[in-house]
């Protein structure tokens, strides 16, 4: 009798391809390749494989060169023929249709760049209907400029006399050509639909935002995977969702939190991200519509993070696009009891690198910087959470007071 054996479903196997570039060294493109490789494991892959070319700039035709491509096309080959065959092949930069095109033919596997593995974690984290709205309305607006690559194996056929081209393209016209502006309306149609939505989604938000009462806004902001969502459970006693992945929160969470006599309210937000989408930021502007109507600003900051630097300038940069750079703002460093540095040699005359700074004069030089406005936190391990709490209440009750001078629950606290 012939024996069923139930095996275990395998992840997906991803190879990563980067550049490194006259404005991207390779260090720069080791970090991002790290971040893709934590992308690709929040969505489900399992990276087996990284390739990198130094060139001045992307290939418009196949992003990395001729070479390049049939070295990865090999390695894919070798893996296939050892019966571990690769799944994906995902590119740390978006790839045109053209570019999408070619790989495919070259590489004959699914082809993904960072935009649309993105949207995919997104797809896959959005759990209310305004996140799913919005997530689908940023994949059709991925989607619609590199709908021909889907069609390729029936554009059109010959060529044409008049407007068509040469002689004979008369009753000519392919099926590909019809299909593709069937698929082009349909989605832009779709598409007016979501937006619609989104306006009436967008209308709701607003009524529930007059209706908060006088109130405080505190926006927790910051790139993704920082804290917000701990911090936010820490100050505001709830169970906001929180794991150690990329984008683990996309629907904006908002809470009344009580600090000592006073109540203010608490919106956690969706992390931000290096070469983060324009339309995708567009797609949500409902979301970040919380940002846009704080009072003030929690910068969270993963200290721990090597490249935590670059990650406050990707988040600067993002509240500049969102009109927000010149709200209050408060940075909060948090995770400092995964921060680790490397104590030079005595003998080690070479000038001192950023892991060769020990967490207290990395204090010293941000406090100095940022004066009051900066915090040094653990809020998974509770440490300073105190000095937290006493610093936001100060921020938020000076706030209240200038905002709101004749409000009448604001009650003075016995000394």
């Amino acid at each position: 009798m012939k024996e069923f054996v139930i095996s275990e479903v395998k992840a997906e196997t991803a190879v990563l391809v980067g550049l490194i570039t006259q404005t991207q060294d390779e260090a720069k493109t080791k970090e991002y390749l790290d971040e893709l490789e934590f992308l690709a494991d929040t969505a489900g892959a399992v990276t087996v494989r990284r390739f990198t070319q130094r060139v001045a700039g992307p290939s418009a035709v196949t992003y990395v060169g001729k070479g390049k491509l049939e070295e990865i096309r090999d390695y894919i080959k070798q893996k296939e023929d050892d019966e571990e065959p690769i799944g994906m092949v995902i590119f740390d930069d978006e790839l045109s249709a053209k570019q999408l095109r070619n790989i495919e033919g070259e590489l004959g596997v699914k082809i993904l760049d960072r935009t649309s593995l993105i949207l995919d974690i997104f797809a896959m984290r959005a759990q209310t209907a305004n996140a799913k709205t919005q997530v689908e309305l940023a994949q059709y607006r991925y989607m619609l400029p590199r709908l021909q690559r889907l069609w390729t194996h029936l554009e059109r056929q010959g060529g044409g006399s008049g407007s068509g081209g040469g002689k004979g393209s008369v009753g000519l016209r392919g099926p590909g050509e019809t299909q593709l502006e069937m698929d082009r309306r349909i989605i832009l149609q779709r598409m007016s639909l979501l937006k619609q939505r989104l306006v009436d989604i967008d209308r709701q938000k607003t009524t529930q935002r007059k209706n908060r009462g006088r109130l405080i806004r505190v926006a927790l902001v910051g790139y993704t995977n920082v804290g917000k969502s701990t911090i936010m459970n820490l100050l505001a006693k709830s169970e906001v969702f929180a794991e150690n992945k990329l984008f683990a929160t996309l629907d904006t969470t908002v809470r009344k939190v009580v600090v000592e006599n006073l109540p203010f309210l608490l919106a956690d937000t969706v992390g931000f991200i290096r070469k983060l989408p324009t339309d995708l930021v567009d797609s949500f502007k409902s979301t970040l519509d919380e940002v846009r109507e704080a009072d003030l600003l929690l910068h969270v900051v993963d200290i721990s993070h090597p490249d935590f630097e670059e990650q406050i300038q990707v988040v600067n940069q993002t509240l500049k696009d969102l009109d927000c750079a010149e709200k209050p703002l408060m940075i909060v460093f948090n995770k400092i009891d995964n921060y680790r540095w490397e104590e030079k040699e005595a003998d080690d005359l070479t000038p001192p690198t950023k892991k060769n700074i020990p967490l207290d004069e990395l204090k010293r030089t941000w406090m100095a910087k940022e004066s009051d406005d900066c915090l040094f936190i653990s809020a998974k391990r509770k440490e300073n959470i105190d000095e937290f709490r006493d610093t936001l209440y100060r921020k938020v009750r000076e706030l209240h007071v200038q905002k709101y001078p004749y409000n009448d629950f604001l009650y003075n606290i016995e000394e």
